[in-house]
């Protein structure tokens, strides 16, 4: 029994694609096509442990799947068009010659990584679906749980419903747009299984394999597409260097560190072959076709003394022309430092550290800190090489990178850096929760983007104007204001000069905004299984006109429920009788604390002012960033644009 499960495991994910592909051809319908698959995977579970393993398995789930796909039509409303197409599907499999199955696999690829769905939705739809690897299959190489992947993969199929997407190949301008999508989400897959974004482990080579597989399996749909072959090529050099990139105990080890007599000939000698078949197509070389000749330089040299730098920074320009994303000048950087010297390559660097792109970016600061230290400028490349290990989320590349930190020495003492200086400033008894976590964001971006162990002393108004037009240029002029007082009353209390002089406040012009429509109102209190506390909330706001923050500040013990209204501050909150029916109800006997509490009580580490916490459930004061996030979320479908409402909208005014 045990051998006959690994068969079919195996046989599945060789012939799920095909399967599904075909079945959906004739249902239309991806989701469905995919429940009927399972039922004949579910039927051979069933049946081959007795009967033992058809000669043609694949053929075998196939025929059931099919056979599932008759019963689901003769149940439709549309039973002698679908009789029809089934005669067709039937007559044309008689002949020999025809082979529908590879166009319908295409169509699948074509279908899974449509425009419609976002990058994370398109990957793992195509990892189930033509890869065949479970919902917790993925979920394990992407290091997240399992539910979200499932939403995930369920989100996708019923956009592809809802927007009616077709089951069939594009053609014309489309069809390069369309191929262009699919390559971006095999190399998405495979860059995440050779440098893993995340967890202890620098790879992850079961998403490499995939995408290999999927890379050659597309190869060999679509023969004449160069850009095909070049990424396929790409691959295979790049993943002929795994066993290479790591050492004994899973540590990073460099390129030109590497032990080339540990690459892999035959991927090699594949991602040549492909190589070549992408220049026998011709054509203008796409991005995909230039990355693999850049590979191909690596691969070709018998040691790093060897690599034609001076070629690599000439593809790397092509490609730039091509492809002019930041992530391509940076590795265009790396040439130029190679190929003409470290002070060439730190030029173009520098020019990409105000790219919103690359804000928290970690081979920015990697790359950067590795030309300091070949042109000698030790110190400040210590604190690149720190930055960058506080900007990544894979342990292997942190530790290899702090490595590199702790491999330059320091001489004397740094004095106070601005880590130490930021939680000294916001760990300070005068500050409330809110001016905490409202300074903690500023000074957290800083920390980011200039580095934990920058010596206070050493800021510049500079660096800082650098990190404001990276991180908020675009912002609203309330959030560039509200960062700009931050640093400055930082720099007050860090007795530092005025770090943000050469920041302009900006103007304010708050637009006017609509109340929401009475009617919209009631219909909102009205949805089955609505929280009493968001029932409550959103009424007192409309019948109150007040603030939305004096409401949240209210408390158990200003109520007055007889006269209906409230004293907080130096101010009276009144409300009629659509919040006189709920509020004894939300209050439920508490005698102190916040009126409106937020869900789950507090960590032990973030402990609110005693003001902020009921003394009766331990619940902390609902915030206004969640209730504002909730009433959005509410109203998603109310509002045209698809942003939904903010909370002030709720304030009826006469």
């Amino acid at each position: 029994m045990t051998d006959a499960h690994r068969t079919i495991d195996a046989v599945w994910k060789l012939e799920a694609a095909r399967i599904i592909a075909a079945l959906t051809r004739m249902v239309h319908d991806v989701g469905l096509a995919e429940e009927l698959a399972h039922d004949a995977l579910v039927a051979a579970l069933e049946q081959w442990p007795g009967t033992g393993v058809p000669d043609n398995p694949g053929a075998w789930l196939t025929a059931i799947a099919k056979r599932r796909a008759v019963d689901h039509i003769r149940r439709s409303q549309r039973l002698e068009r679908k009789h029809e197409q089934l005669a067709h599907e039937r007559e044309r499999q008689r002949d020999p010659e025809w082979d529908s199955g590879q166009d319908d696999v295409l169509r699948l690829m074509f279908i899974s990584c449509h425009p419609v769905l976002p990058a994370e939705a398109r990957v793992a739809l195509t990892l189930r679906l033509l890869g065949g690897l479970t919902a917790g299959e993925i979920a394990r190489a992407f290091l997240v749980g399992e539910p979200r992947i499932a939403r995930r993969i369920a989100g996708a199929k019923r956009t592809l419903a809802e927007e009616q997407v077709p089951f069939e190949l594009p053609d014309g301008p489309e069809l390069a747009e369309r191929l262009s999508s699919v390559l971006e989400v095999i190399y998405l897959i495979f860059n995440e299984g050779y440098s893993a974004t995340s967890g202890d482990d620098l790879m992850r080579p079961g998403l490499c394999l995939e995408a290999l597989r999927l890379g050659r399996l597309l190869a060999e749909l679509a023969p004449h597409e160069a850009e095909v072959h070049g990424l396929v090529a790409l691959m295979e050099i790049q993943a002929s260097r795994s066993a290479a990139r790591t050492g004994p105990g899973g540590e990073l080890v460099q390129l030109h560190e590497q032990n080339r007599g540990r690459w892999d000939p035959l991927l090699i000698r594949r991602g040549f072959t492909a190589m070549l078949r992408a220049r026998e197509i011709g054509g203008t070389p796409g991005p995909y076709v230039l990355q693999a000749a850049i590979a191909a330089c690596h691969a070709q040299a018998r040691t790093p003394e060897d690599t034609d730098w001076a070629q690599i920074a000439a593809l790397y320009e092509a490609l730039a022309r091509l492809l002019p994303t930041p992530i391509v000048q940076l590795n265009r950087a790396v040439a130029l430092g190679m190929a003409r010297g470290p002070q060439a390559g730190l030029a173009l660097v520098d020019s990409l550290t105000g790219d919103p792109a690359l804000r928290d970016y970690h081979l920015l600061p990697g790359v950067r800190g590795d030309l300091l230290a070949r042109l000698g400028r030790y110190g400040e490349a210590r604190l690149e090489f720190e930055r960058a290990a506080s900007l990544t989320g894979n342990a292997a590349e942190r530790a290899f990178l702090r490595r590199r930190a702790d491999e330059i020495a320091v001489s004397g003492a740094p004095g106070v850096t601005l880590a130490q200086a930021a939680r000294d400033f916001l760990g300070r008894d005068d500050l409330d929760a809110a001016s905490i976590r409202s300074y903690g964001q500023t000074l957290r971006r800083l920390c980011l983007a200039l580095g934990d162990q920058t010596p206070l002393a050493s800021l510049t108004a500079g660096q800082v104007a650098r990190v404001f037009a990276t991180a908020w240029g675009e912002a609203a002029a309330t959030t560039w204001n509200r960062h700009r007082s931050a640093v400055r009353s930082f720099c007050a209390w860090a007795s530092l000069d005025d770090l943000a002089a050469g920041l302009d406040r900006r103007a304010e012009t708050r637009p006017r905004t609509e109340a929401i429509d009475p009617a919209q109102l009631e219909a909102l209190c009205d949805r089955p299984g609505l929280p009493l506390r968001e029932r409550a909330l959103w009424r007192l706001l409309h019948e109150s006109a007040a603030a939305v923050t004096t409401v949240l500040s209210l408390n158990v013990e200003d109520l007055d429920l007889d006269d209906r209204r409230a004293r907080t501050g130096g101010t009276w909150v009144n409300w009629r009788s659509g919040t006189a029916r709920l509020l004894p109800r939300l209050v439920a006997g508490r005698t102190r604390g916040p009126l409106f509490l937020a869900d789950r009580r507090p960590a032990p580490a973030r402990r609110p002012a005693r003001a902020d916490l009921c003394p009766q459930t331990g619940r902390r004061r609902l915030s206004y960033e969640r209730a504002e996030y909730l009433f959005k979320q509410a109203t998603k479908t109310l509002d045209p644009a698809g942003n939904g409402y903010t909370l002030r909208q709720l304030r009826h005014r006469t």
